[in-house]
């Protein structure tokens, strides 16, 4: 039970309340303790842990989200796996043969791996799974990252010009994988550990077609955890060991169950009642608890920028975007709104993101663009209102209905307006899952969202706003930004490291020169964990958080 000597009891309005329920609490532990019967619920190691948004998806080649990516990497496993330094280490594989030019890899998986349904996780299940993310019918926002890795007719097949067949993946027996890239990629065994590139069982797949991922019926694990409890939209999941796991020897928890709660003060009552062993700080919840020994600051990876519609009429035009973009004043978002480790982002390529040739970080040697600046946003603005012969505009900027994310809103609807004379900003509020709708159907003006890398190289962002790109749903659209990420991807850049590293930095030159997304932060996480849990790794890339390892004590 967690004792009430600390500060949590910060709501005071409720101190009584919460001193009531825990005294009451204590009683009832009082009077069943003597009657529990060994491994009970509450012998058990189960790890309670806070999310502020649902799982979008369960399907590896269907998801997007950083949610959904942290649950699905739970039940199932790829080629590789993040160790706690965030390096890519062998998962399903025994051993890997790279072929010296690079343009080859010979994968030989584990034969003691198996699905939940006790059937064994073979090649063709890897080779089943990239054929279904890169196949046009399936759907994949993340389709593109096929091209990222490299492989063999892999733009073709994205085309529809080739037959997922022709992708340059096979298994050559039950446990052997072969994959033939086009051109080498640095960082392809980092990718491998990147949730769509896990396994799906084939025969499963075909049995339960669409509703894949609806239930724990309609879900296979290869993974540390198997689903015990899920349904689309649901606030609560519940995880449970996996004891045919082949590494069910290194897990200790015996599960992890989910609840979703959106509200930081809600949440942090869970925490200080024990229903919840992680959660996460918002506003000024973060000066309340920064000295306590229980409280934990990770930098994140994530960044969060505006996406302007530039079909939407006005934001076309270029100096009304970087008006937009230098009207608000990042440092206050930061320092008094989110409190949380998250700093300004003057930028779109994050800090601590990579390491080039030089043995520099991306941003220790790149520039910084659209900085806070009220002056110059009122002569883009002026520029803007003589161009298009507007005076005013109204646009509306959709948000996810979180905690955070309303509060960074309202300061940016604020600071616009104030700094822009004419121009209203309407803030639309919405579930996370309808936000990424609309602004994937296009169907938006101003969209407050985020990324998170899914590898260590900056292309991991520069990627998005290629012409036409999945994920480019602001439709910016620049030749040269396009014929630099090309060559850098698979033509002659991809060959010259050096040069391919400057190239990137005039991609983020460019983009940001003509304000295609506004940059607005750095995500900071600042979370408190209980002192009785410890493995729990935090990562910059890839997977946020990894459980893995966890024990509760």
């Amino acid at each position: 039970m967690k004792k009430l000597n600390k500060k949590y009891l910060w709501l005071s309005g409720l101190a009584s309340v919460l001193l009531l329920g825990a005294c009451s609490s204590e009683s009832t532990d009082e009077v069943e303790e003597p009657v529990e019967a060994e491994g009970s619920q509450t012998d058990e190691q189960v790890l309670n842990v806070q999310l502020d948004v649902e799982v979008a998806s369960m399907d590896p080649q269907i998801a997007t989200d950083g949610t959904s990516f942290e649950v699905i990497a739970n039940i199932i496993e790829g080629l590789y796996q993040t160790d706690s330094d965030g390096k890519a280490i062998p998962a399903l594989v025994e051993s890997a043969e790279k072929g010296e030019d690079g343009l080859s890899y010979t994968f030989k998986l584990r034969e003691d791996a198996t699905w939940s349904n006790g059937d064994p996780v073979t090649a063709n299940d890897f080779v089943y799974a990239w054929r279904r993310l890169a196949d046009p019918d399936t759907g994949s926002e993340y389709s593109y990252i096929m091209g990222i890795a490299g492989l063999v007719n892999a733009n073709e097949v994205l085309d529809g010009e080739k037959a997922p067949e022709e992708l340059g993946v096979q298994a050559t027996d039950d446990y052997t994988l072969e994959v033939q890239l086009a051109n080498p990629v640095p960082y392809f065994e980092s990718l491998m550990s990147f949730i769509p590139f896990f396994p799906m069982n084939e025969d499963f797949m075909d049995e339960v077609g669409d509703s894949y991922g609806t239930s724990p019926d309609t879900l296979l694990s290869n993974g540390a955890f198997t689903v015990s409890s899920y349904e689309p939209a649901a606030t609560s999941i519940e995880l449970d060991k996996n004891e045919d796991y082949f590494d069910a020897d290194s897990v200790v928890l015996d599960g992890v169950d989910y609840q979703v709660i959106k509200d930081s003060q809600q949440a942090m009552l869970s925490y200080q009642n024990g229903e919840v062993d992680v959660v996460t700080l918002a506003g000024e919840q973060v000066d309340l608890f920064k000295d306590d020994p229980e409280f934990v600051n990770v930098q994140a990876g994530y960044l969060w920028y505006i996406s302007p519609n530039t079909v939407v009429e006005g934001l076309e035009n270029e100096n009304l975007r970087k008006a937009l973009a230098t009207s608000f004043d990042k440092q206050q978002i930061t320092d008094t709104i989110l409190k949380d480790g998250s700093v300004p982002a003057d930028y779109i390529i994050p800090d601590g993101l990579a390491v080039g040739p030089d043995g520099k970080d991306f941003r220790e040697t790149s520039d910084t663009y659209l900085e806070f600046d009220p002056e110059a946003a009122k002569e883009s603005l002026e520029a803007a209102k003589a161009e298009l012969g507007k005076d005013t505009f109204t646009f509306g900027l959709v948000v996810e209905d979180t905690e955070s994310a309303i509060n960074v809103s309202q300061v940016l609807k604020s600071q616009i307006e104030s700094n822009l004379d004419g121009v209203t900003i309407e803030i639309e509020q919405m579930p996370k899952k309808t936000r990424l709708e609309l602004m994937k159907q296009g169907d938006y003006d101003l969209g407050l969202t985020r990324w998170g890398p899914d590898y260590a190289d900056p292309m991991t962002y520069a990627d998005l706003w290629v012409t036409d790109g999945n994920n480019n749903d602001g439709s910016w659209s620049n030749a040269e930004y396009d014929e630099l990420i090309a060559s850098s991807i698979n033509g002659e850049l991809s060959l010259d490291n050096e040069a391919r590293w400057e190239a990137l930095k005039e991609t983020e030159s460019i983009l940001m020169n003509e304000a295609g997304v506004l940059p607005v932060y750095q995500k900071g996480n600042a979370v408190m964990m209980q002192d009785n849990v410890s493995g729990f790794d935090f990562h910059a890339v890839g997977l946020p958080r990894v459980y893995k390892f966890a024990v509760k004590e």
